[in-house]
């Protein structure tokens, strides 16, 4: 009876121990590898249900013992220092946005797109003061461009341009809580390749703004459909700069952080980062056109402060973004776990 029970206790120990291997196979498999929040210790939280953590700058972060969707995004907003990662990323898109004008400017005469169409795509997106300050470097390139698509000049600026996605990177896989073991090579390929998809469909827009009706006139006209197919056209035209924004923000979730994820997983993040990109977009630049005076106070240099707090605003709706697409993530490996648990202790 003993040797029985003793053979039993050693099939359940082999079988547990190979239900923990392809656990740990599964997630190796999908880098899962995720860095697990530390206790702040030199303080005790007030209420009895509250527990703190040691954030990124080695402050307490407060959370719920069992939080709400909104309690869980307000505590990795504090854990993950997302205000001071997105005066970070501010600052990586400053650097980067001229060399990524530079190397769009470049490939534009290619379309034949005129100087006009690029300041009016800029004014639709950012404040005006923006657009009046870009306008002379905008002029410049398009002048001096000579559309050589395999210059070392380009190739440079391009890899300069990346640098604000690898610090988008980097601010994803803080929001995922997962460790980042690519190496500089891969990370940079990766980088470069948002920066491309990025260049490629800001250029598709402005194609599309300048020759959209010379392309529904073919579409539709010498085909022969009727004015309805036109009007959809005409429709499609005028929500397409949304739907692109949505499509590189999508891309950007689902491939940018450390971890195998799916379409369908990043989908809200996607949805409230464009939502509120292209509100707060729109909102600053009313609020800069009407109730504000930045040049009264920093003088010639009033269109630099406004770019970077437009783009320190566009960091945080960013993260945020990740921020939601990383809990829900989190909820359902949870789920998935409780119910391989329930599953075991079936079996």
């Amino acid at each position: 009876m003993a040797e029985k029970n003793s053979n039993s206790d050693y099939l359940n120990e082999a079988k547990q121990s190979e239900r923990q291997e392809k656990t740990k196979n599964a997630s190796n498999e999908n880098n899962e590898t995720f860095v697990e929040d530390v206790k702040f210790k030199s303080k005790t939280p007030k209420k009895s249900n509250q527990e703190l953590y040691v954030s990124k700058i080695n402050k307490p972060a407060k959370i719920k013992e069992d939080p709400n969707f909104l309690q869980r995004l307000m505590f990795k907003f504090s854990k993950d220092n997302t205000s001071g990662m997105a005066a970070q990323l501010a600052y990586y898109f400053l650097l980067a946005i001229f060399p990524l004008l530079i190397f769009l400017l470049t490939l534009v005469p290619l379309f034949q797109i005129d100087q006009a169409t690029i300041t009016q795509m800029i004014q639709d997106y950012a404040p005006s003061d923006i657009a009046g300050m870009l306008d002379k470097i905008i002029s410049d390139v398009m002048s001096s461009s000579s559309g050589g698509l395999l210059s070392v000049g380009l190739i440079v600026t391009l890899w300069s341009a990346s640098n604000g996605m690898t610090a988008l990177m980097n601010a994803f896989n803080v929001a995922y809580d997962v460790e980042d073991d690519r190496n500089f090579i891969v990370a940079k390929l990766f980088s470069i390749f948002f920066t491309i998809i990025l260049a490629l469909s800001v250029i598709l827009t402005f194609a599309l703004i300048v020759f959209g009706e010379q392309i529904g006139n073919l579409m539709f006209g010498v085909i022969g459909l009727d004015s309805q197919f036109q009007t959809l056209w005409n429709l499609v035209r005028s929500i397409l700069p949304v739907l692109l924004v949505f499509v590189v923000f999508l891309v950007m979730y689902t491939t940018a952080p450390n971890i195998k994820l799916g379409i369908k997983s990043v989908i809200p993040g996607t949805i409230f980062t464009t939502i509120a990109f292209l509100l707060a977009s729109w909102g600053f630049s009313f609020y800069i056109s009407n109730f504000s005076n930045y040049s009264a106070t920093y003088g010639s240099i009033a269109g630099v402060i406004i770019l970077i707090l437009w783009l320190y605003i566009t960091g945080v709706i960013i993260i945020l973004g990740a921020q939601i697409n990383a809990i829900m993530h989190k909820r359902t490996l949870r789920k998935e776990k409780e119910e391989s648990t329930k599953d075991e202790s079936i079996a």
